[in-house]
């Protein structure tokens, strides 16, 4: 990382609520094996994150920050390790993580992962439908439906809710994402790379939106990036450098 990269936190976000940590990670690890040589991506990572806290973390390119987002949210076994959330311990694998996933975390990614033959609202809705079996999907399909239009309407998209994706820019595609992410109100938001694959103004416009959602409704996150605005704006920079996680402190070069 180049070391006059601007990451550090604004000194004005403190953290709003100080107290037991609503996200505990002890002890993640990680490797994969690459022809004969063992490759350790995470080294017992240990990380705290309050509630209402936005978490920016940082590090070069191939330091495993997405191999960490993902095994925080489930999508991943690590190693060795466990996830809490709120106390509760996470089930690392099996029917029970993808329950737990769907529950507990929302996902924000680079590259959006849409489905393409759906409208807007119909994505935004998708978490929904995975979280409910056939009954209680129909009994509840109105005030979902209804959720699921207000979400959009809060992210600037009231009037394309029924585009599909392909008919829609970036920083549109992106606004749908972050509204399915928070369909089924989870209490840790993860974002990989969320401006990554956009243009310099519709990545302040996707930075501005996250910070209301966390002004407005107190939401969680942890955020990784490689983009300096996005990580300083947020409460606290860590770092992942050699498979562990540390307080980012800018030196000069």
């Amino acid at each position: 990382m180049d070391p006059s990269t601007p990451y550090q936190a604004n000194p004005l976000q403190a953290n709003p609520h100080p107290g037991a940590p609503l996200l505990s990670v002890r002890y993640l690890s990680r490797s994969f094996r690459m022809g004969g040589t063992l490759l350790e991506v995470l080294r017992g990572v240990d990380l705290d994150v309050n509630e209402g806290e936005i978490l920016s973390i940082v590090g070069r390119s191939g330091s495993g920050k997405s191999t960490l987002l993902h095994h925080i949210g489930l999508l991943d076994r690590p190693d060795d390790g466990e996830v809490r959330v709120r106390g509760e311990r996470m089930p690392l694998d099996g029917a029970r993580a993808a329950g737990a996933r769907n529950r507990f975390f929302g996902f924000v990614f680079q590259f959006y992962h849409l489905l393409p033959e759906f409208s807007a609202l119909e994505n935004v809705l998708m978490p929904a439908m995975i979280q409910h079996d056939a009954g209680s999907w129909w009994r509840q399909k109105k005030r979902l439906r209804r959720r699921a239009e207000e979400l959009l309407a809060s992210v600037g998209l009231a009037a394309r809710m029924r585009h599909r994706p392909p008919q829609l820019s970036g920083g549109e595609r992106q606004r749908v994402a972050i509204a399915r992410a928070l369909m089924n109100e989870p209490p840790v938001l993860l974002c990989d790379e969320p401006t990554g694959n956009l243009d310099r103004a519709s990545a302040d416009s996707i930075r501005d939106l996250l910070w209301e959602l966390n002004r407005e409704n107190g939401q969680t996150m942890v955020i990784v990036t490689h983009d300096a605005q996005l990580a300083a704006s947020g409460h606290r920079v860590m770092e992942l450098l050699d498979g562990s996680l540390k307080e980012f402190v800018e030196t000069s070069s």
